[in-house]
């Protein structure tokens, strides 16, 4: 018997991919895998994410987010939910001290396929961003780029990213914020060129339960912090703008997320995005007898 999950009930010890050995025993990590597992699920099908036979490049940064996209992934093709072929990819991008034996090591142990790419693009960003100024912008471009190619080399037709609900908060109220313009990180893109889709499976995930299940099954976590990144950047500054209406009132997170998925454009000022010049009223039915009469006191 299968749950919701696509998992069987009966031998789910039995059953396990070599990513989740070691995994806890316990009541509640059962539930956090599942609804991992579940709400990674659910975006994939929201969106219309699958092409059966497709061969996905699944972006490994050594991060909580990315080591929980790889796992729920394999999870889900493990049970026969996920009819593509996965691909896992890091890109070392020269950071000092990036541990680089890491994710080699820990991919091999596990028998999952993989691409490790060095490309030193933490000397370019070192060289084009002044002092002062934060290195991520730039790093993400050039990252992307080289991204693309390897899809293409290894015959991918999308590259995937292991961004979760956080991440798309964040990003839309940086763009309200500092950008003036209402966008955010959609969970399905189609590149410039038309040839790879960018995914985001992770869209309905939280932050909070990527990092509870990294450390759960502790995985080697590489930090985000080897360029030397600021505490004073925007982004931290809006996570810490969330955190706070979150413990004002839990659940926030998720109620403006799920404003996000239900957008009205005739109730935004944009014209490009609803015809407000059509917007005329049919006065063909009116008749006198339908004004208020006036009487003086």
């Amino acid at each position: 018997m299968r749950d919701e999950t696509g998992e069987t009930q009966d031998h789910e010890a039995e059953e396990i991919h070599p990513l989740f050995r070691g995994a806890p025993g316990s009541t509640e990590f059962r539930k956090l895998r599942k609804r991992l597992v579940r709400e990674t699920r659910a975006a994939i099908e929201t969106y219309d994410m699958i092409r059966p036979g497709d061969r996905w490049l699944v972006c490994l940064s050594g991060g909580k987010d990315s080591y929980t996209l790889l796992a729920v992934l394999h999870e889900l093709k493990w049970r026969g939910l996920l009819p593509v072929e996965l691909l896992a990819c890091n890109l070392d991008q020269g950071q000092p001290g990036f541990p680089a034996t890491v994710l080699p090591q820990f991919l091999t142990e596990r028998g999952v396929p993989h691409r490790i790419e060095y490309q030193d693009t933490y000397s370019i960003v070192k060289e084009k961003v002044p002092a002062g100024r934060t290195y991520c912008s730039l790093c993400s471009r050039l990252r992307r780029g080289n991204l693309y190619r390897i899809a293409r080399e290894e015959g991918c037709q999308a590259v995937v990213l292991g961004h979760h609900r956080d991440d798309i908060l964040e990003t839309f109220f940086m763009n309200l914020f500092h950008g003036g313009r209402l966008a955010s990180m959609p969970p399905k893109l189609l590149n410039e060129e038309g040839d790879l889709n960018v995914l985001r499976p992770l869209a309905f995930v939280a932050e909070a339960d990527c990092d509870r299940f990294a450390r759960a099954m502790n995985y080697p976590v590489i930090p985000c912090d080897l360029c030397g990144s600021q505490e004073g950047l925007q982004r931290m500054q809006v996570k810490k703008l969330l955190d706070e209406w979150e413990t004002r009132a839990p659940g926030r997170r998720q109620v403006m997320f799920r404003a996000l998925m239900n957008v009205r454009p005739s109730h935004l000022p944009d014209p490009k995005l609803f015809d407000f010049t059509s917007l005329i009223p049919d006065m063909s039915d009116f008749s006198e007898k339908d004004v208020p009469i006036l009487r003086e006191h």
